[in-house]
């Protein structure tokens, strides 16, 4: 185990409670699609706690709530220090904001700056109507 290696956090230390929604006031009245995008994310290689960089994407589309922009970027920035596969960090983004959010549908992509020449893309989908 490397120096770094030591000091990389595990994902169950992530949180959803910093995450606050807010009252959608059209629900009922029309559907919205919000697509949010996060150009400076990032988390920790589990391997060796080198950084990773992406940009995330979320789209949704609100049934009663909308995520809150600023919980949102706190929540984010939890990633900081954790070492996690790009796949488990994003389907468990997807899980913290379907959980607190309740959206009709959500998509969450990762675009991960390459490593060692492979560049890597992650997305997960969520639907209430095929759940």
């Amino acid at each position: 185990m490397t120096e770094i290696s030591k000091n990389i956090k595990h994902i169950n230390e992530i949180t959803s409670s910093v995450l606050e929604v807010v009252q959608y006031q059209y629900c009922g009245k029309r559907d919205i699609d919000i697509q949010i995008e996060q150009p400076e994310f990032t988390s920790l290689c589990p391997m060796t706690g080198l950084p990773d960089f992406a940009k995330i994407l979320i789209n949704y589309t609100p049934e009663q709530y909308i995520v809150e922009l600023k919980s949102l970027k706190y929540y984010l920035l939890q990633y900081r220090n954790i070492g996690v596969f790009y796949e488990h960090l994003i389907n468990q983004m997807l899980d913290h904001l379907i959980e607190k959010v309740k959206p009709k549908k959500m998509t969450i992509t990762g675009i991960f700056t390459p490593r060692g020449g492979i560049q890597t893309n992650v997305l997960a989908t969520y639907n209430h109507e095929t759940k």
